[in-house]
């Protein structure tokens, strides 16, 4: 791999744990002072695990095909987000078939996190299709 792959990989690694770890402690504390009584489907740390793992798959796929194909950016960006997509709904099915009385926290408690995550990984990827070298 070409050492631009390897700096850019490193670059977003970072940022991306960054990101994770600053929006997870303030995840943690608004849920822990404002929903003291709601008990979550999934746990917290499994929606960011979730986006994180995602995002930086996703991320790596399109770094993959830039230093291969510098053409193939948006193609493949938008092939790795309906594939996301599906994910996201295999992930949240089990709460979607269930048995819960009330649902919309756990949807809102996972897409304000899948959202922020979009966002950064959107905005990562548009330095590809900005790029020039």
């Amino acid at each position: 791999m070409s050492s631009t792959f390897q700096t850019r990989q490193v670059s977003f690694t970072l940022q991306c744990l960054l990101l994770s770890v600053v929006t997870f402690a303030i995840h943690m504390y608004l849920t822990s002072y404002f929903f003291v009584k709601v008990v979550f489907f999934f746990p917290i740390w499994q929606v960011y695990a979730f986006n994180l793992l995602t995002t930086y798959l996703l991320y790596s796929i399109i770094n993959y095909r830039y230093s291969k194909d510098k053409n193939s950016v948006f193609t493949t960006f938008m092939f790795s987000t309906l594939l996301k997509m599906g994910l996201v709904i295999v992930f949240l099915l089990p709460l979607l078939i269930g048995n819960s009385k009330d649902k919309k926290p756990d949807v809102f408690n996972f897409f304000i996190v899948y959202f922020l995550f979009l966002i950064f990984e959107v905005f990562s990827t548009t330095k590809f299709l900005k790029n020039d070298d």
